[in-house]
């Protein structure tokens, strides 16, 4: 497979993968690791592999402080921030992509939206019915589906109390938030959070 972007080796495992597949954190000036969901605090990245149990690995025979070559503090519970963090972002991305027009939800809105073939993402909610997702997805053959979200968490990107099924249509939004639900879905347990 062919380099897609810049590459960052795990300070865990060692192994050398494309940005997308990782987690960022920096040292703040507060002396503590901070995660960086969003790649945009300052300071020398620290990147681990996007999965629960390697940063709980990181923190518990605190790497971080290892490869930052200084004395930091680290939350036990960094796992379960970095968790908060990428929902908090993904629902961020489809609320963007919902106020710029480039986002709809409800079975016959997703359903219109995949007949008109300008859609980029098939979102179902992790809690849905299978059987809505199956019809959703058999008229979208080809297309990414994301399964990492609970139908509040999505709901709250719409600002609904629940949402089952979404569609991205393309563009940056699109693509920044696959790269969050891949990433999701390494602390959600999800072996395949984007199915084709």
């Amino acid at each position: 497979m062919p380099d897609t972007g810049p590459l960052r080796r795990c300070l865990v495992t060692g192994e050398v993968r494309e940005k997308p597949e990782l987690i960022r954190f920096v040292l703040g000036p507060d002396g503590r690791i901070h995660p960086d969901v969003a790649e945009r605090l300052p300071g020398r990245g620290l990147w681990t592999l996007a999965r629960r149990d390697i940063i709980a690995r990181a923190v518990k025979k605190r790497l971080f402080g290892r490869a930052a070559r200084a004395t930091v503090g680290v939350d036990e519970d960094l796992d379960r921030r970095v968790e908060e963090q990428l929902v908090r972002r993904a629902i961020d991305l489809i609320g963007l992509a919902r106020r710029a027009g480039l986002a709809v939800c409800g079975f016959a809105k997703v359903e219109a939206a995949l007949d008109a073939g300008r859609t980029a993402v098939l979102i179902a909610a992790t809690d849905g019915s299978a059987d809505g997702r199956g019809k959703l997805k058999a008229r979208a053959p080809g297309l990414p589906v994301v399964e990492v979200l609970t139908s509040a968490e999505l709901g709250a990107a719409f600002g609904r109390e629940g949402v089952v099924h979404a569609v991205l249509k393309p563009g940056p939004l699109a693509e920044a938030f696959l790269v969050v639900a891949g990433r999701l879905a390494g602390f959600r347990g999800t072996s395949a959070p984007v199915s084709v």
